[in-house]
């Protein structure tokens, strides 16, 4: 299987890019992953939220493919501990899922359409993270997800 994360705009703070490249890093032992950066919008002094969203949309839905198994970073998704949601990639790679797309929004979020083609949603806390800092938080929690399937000693319980 392969993991897809993809992403509005670059990560700025370079701390945030170092922790972000050490997880890439430690996947390529367990999963195929590849991080993708939809450029940032420009010119968005005039645009509403809701406006930013649509735009942000359309890139994010072609960043993925239609056979894509796609799962939203989303406030409103599910929550699991991270056991559960290592049980959950297991779960994904035995359904014979060629790639699962995880999608990070941007500072407001996704538009409706990508709601729509979303298969799920997950929530990685109920606190409001910056989405730039979610990029690191999501690739700590796929990379401890797999080295809890493989029995590793990074988590502990």
């Amino acid at each position: 299987m392969n993991i897809r994360l993809v992403v509005v705009a670059k990560t700025d703070e370079k701390y945030l890019q170092e922790g972000i490249d050490i997880y890439v890093r430690r996947l390529a032992h367990y999963v195929n992953f590849e991080m993708v950066v939809i450029p940032a919008l420009r010119d968005t002094k005039n645009l509403s939220p809701a406006d930013m969203k649509e735009r942000e949309g359309v890139l994010i839905l072609k960043a993925v493919e239609k056979s894509d198994y796609v799962v939203l970073l989303d406030e409103h998704g599910k929550e699991y501990t991270s056991v559960e949601f290592s049980q959950f990639l297991q779960k994904q790679m035995n359904s014979g899922i060629r790639t699962l797309s995880f999608v990070v929004g941007g500072a407001y979020g996704f538009s409706p359409d990508v709601y729509a083609r979303a298969n799920g949603k997950i929530a990685l806390s109920q606190m409001t993270f910056s989405h730039q800092m979610i990029r690191l938080f999501f690739v700590e929690q796929l990379y401890r997800a797999f080295t809890i399937l493989k029995n590793e000693p990074y988590h502990n319980e």
